[in-house]
């Protein structure tokens, strides 16, 4: 992983689309920061195209749509983006499979979480289950004292002998039926929005995270980024991003922002 700094000024001024996570990327300590907020304006003012993609749910996924300066939002780990067109007043909302079909597992993916809460001390359901319309979250770190990697692995451990496909985050262990990510539904979105394919958008398309649910975003997308913080979980992915921010969190998305910024303004 190189650092931001070397990222090319050509690459910046030619990025129209840039993916970010949320949690522990553009958030520290569970908020997001003014500062991050005030980034995402910068550069949906440099004419950039800011979409989050997260693990959050459909409720959540709706408000910042809506509420963000933001293009459009990915959640539940790709099973939907949702734009909002403000002039129209109208929410867009397009899923990976139909909603009852996302939903139709509900009751065995509560059963899942029952057996994990039981074989994992210390776990527990995420605070945002209650807003989701496809997933299942488990929360190892947010509203609970942080589990050990061996509990986390105990977790997934659970989730692959029941079949069903999942991805950890920096708090979450999300799981889901259903053959869709965070990457299928970015070239969706893209393929939709431009009319051009995944592949043909090459160098003005770019990703930010922090954690091994991002791994298909760095596989798939070239111009790649994390945050410092994704260090911790570098051991557990099989492809790391191009570039890495000497900050953690939102301090290291906001140094990514910057260093793009500058990148693009650069006549050089």
């Amino acid at each position: 992983m190189r650092p931001i700094r070397e990222i090319p000024h050509g690459l910046c001024r030619d990025l129209e689309w840039f993916f970010t996570d949320i949690d522990d990327t553009m958030t520290s300590g569970g908020q997001l920061p003014e500062r991050s907020y005030g980034a995402l304006w910068d550069l949906a003012r440099a004419g950039i195209r800011v979409v989050p993609v997260t693990g959050r749910p459909a409720g959540w996924c709706d408000h910042i749509a809506r509420m963000w300066p933001v293009a459009a939002v990915v959640g539940e780990n790709g099973a939907f983006h949702y734009s909002y067109e403000r002039a129209a007043r109208k929410m867009r909302r397009r899923y990976a499979m139909p909603p009852a079909q996302l939903a139709a597992g509900r009751d065995r993916l509560e059963r899942i979480a029952s057996r994990v809460l039981a074989e994992v001390p210390g776990t527990a359901v995420a605070a945002d289950q209650p807003f989701r319309i496809s997933d299942w979250a488990i929360d190892f770190s947010e509203d609970v004292p942080p589990l050990s990697e061996e509990g986390v692995d105990a977790i997934c451990r659970i989730l692959a002998a029941e079949g069903v496909r999942y991805k950890v985050s920096s708090i979450h262990v999300n799981y889901w039926l259903g053959d869709f990510d965070k990457l299928s539904c970015v070239k969706l979105l893209l393929e939709e929005s431009t009319g051009l394919t995944f592949s043909s958008l090459g160098g003005r398309i770019a990703f930010i995270g922090d954690s091994p649910n991002d791994e298909p975003l760095f596989a798939g997308i070239p111009q790649s980024i994390a945050v410092g913080n994704l260090r911790q979980f570098a051991a557990r992915l099989a492809h790391l991003p191009r570039y890495i921010t000497e900050a953690d969190s939102a301090e290291g998305f906001c140094e990514a922002a910057r260093a793009i910024l500058d990148g693009r303004a650069s006549g050089g």
